[in-house]
C-alpha cells in the first residue's frame, strides 16, 4: 500500500485503498458537495500530500449518491461579493491553483462522476485525465447563469481542447446542461458506467493503470500534458525523446524486459 501522510481536511476526505491507489472525495453530501472558500484551500493541501507520496493513481469523485460536485455554494456567495477586487482576485488564485494542483499531479486522475459536475465541479471534472461516468451525470459551466464567464478555474482551456472551441463556446454561452450519453458522444466522458458499479470501474482502471511502471506512466501523463500547451510538432518529439532516454536507464525498464523475456508478471518499483 502507497505511504500518504493523510492531512486534516474538513471538506475534502482522502483515503488509501490497497494497490497504491488513493481516493479524493469532496464531502459535503448535504450540500450536493459544493465548493466553499475552505475546500478550494484544501485541494491545494491534497495536493500536495498526494504530490509528496507513492500513490500511483487517484480517483477523485463525491461523497454520497447526489452529486460529484454542484459548484459554488450560493450560501456562501455573500462572501465573495464583499470582497475588493484585490481580495477577490487573491481568492480566484487560490481557487485556481487548487484546481491546478490536481491537474498537475504526477499521476493519473480519474474522475467517478455521478450526479451534478457544474460550475467548479466541472472545473474539477475536466482537471482529470479520464472521466468514467455514471447515467445520473450532468455537467455544466453555470459560470454565466450568476453573471461569471466560462473563463473560470481552467474551463475554458479544458474544455475547449477536450471538445473543441465551437461545443465549448455553446455550452459556455448557453449554460445548459451535458447529460452522460453527450458528453461521451462529444469526448467530454471516456465511458458510462451503471451508477452501482461507477467506483468498481474507476477502482479497475486505476489498478491497470497502477500495475505499470510508474516513471513510464508519470512521463506519459506528462508529455500528454506538455504537449497540450505547445504548437511545435519539434518540441513535442524533443519532449518524447527526451522523456525516453530518461526512462531507458531505469530498473523498472530492465524489469520489464527480463519479465518478457521469463514470460513472467514484472515487479515494478518505480526506480
Amino acid at each position: 500500500m502507497a505511504t500518504l501522510v493523510i492531512p486534516e481536511l474538513e471538506t475534502l476526505s482522502l483515503e488509501v485503498l490497497d494497490g497504491d491507489i488513493a481516493v479524493l472525495r469532496n464531502n459535503r453530501p448535504d450540500r450536493m458537495n459544493s465548493q466553499t472558500v475552505r475546500m478550494f484551500t484544501e485541494y491545494n493541501i491534497a495536493a500536495r500530500a498526494l504530490r509528496d507520496s507513492d500513490v500511483r493513481a487517484l480517483i477523485v469523485t463525491g461523497a454520497g449518491e447526489r452529486a460529484f460536485c454542484a459548484g459554488f455554494d450560493l450560501d456562501e456567495i455573500e462572501v465573495i461579493t464583499r470582497m475588493g477586487v484585490r481580495d477577490f482576485l487573491k481568492f480566484q488564485e487560490t481557487a485556481a491553483s487548487g484546481m491546478a494542483a490536481i491537474r498537475h499531479l504526477p499521476f493519473p486522475v480519474i474522475g467517478a462522476i455521478h450526479g451534478a459536475a457544474t460550475g467548479g465541479g466541472l472545473s474539477l471534472a475536466l482537471a482529470a485525465d479520464i472521466r468514467l461516468v455514471a447515467p445520473t451525470a450532468l455537467f455544466g459551466a453555470a459560470f454565466i447563469k450568476v453573471g461569471l464567464s466560462m473563463g473560470e478555474l481552467g474551463t475554458s482551456y479544458n474544455l475547449t481542447r477536450l471538445v473543441g472551441s465551437g461545443r465549448a463556446a455553446e455550452i459556455g454561452f448557453t449554460g445548459r446542461l451535458v447529460g452522460a450519453d453527450e458528453a461521451v458522444e462529444i469526448g467530454l466522458a471516456n465511458r458510462v458506467v451503471a451508477s452501482d458499479e461507477l467506483m468498481n470501474e474507476a477502482i479497475a482502471m486505476a489498478t491497470l493503470i497502477a500495475q505499470n511502471s510508474p516513471g513510464g506512466v508519470r512521463m506519459s501523463k506528462r508529455a500528454i500534458q506538455r504537449n497540450q500547451e505547445i504548437t511545435s510538432y519539434a518540441a513535442a518529439l524533443e519532449l518524447e525523446n527526451r522523456g525516453q532516454a530518461l526512462l531507458s536507464t531505469t530498473a523498472d525498464m530492465r524489469e520489464a524486459l527480463d519479465s518478457f523475456k521469463a514470460k513472467r508478471t514484472p515487479k515494478f518499483i518505480g526506480a
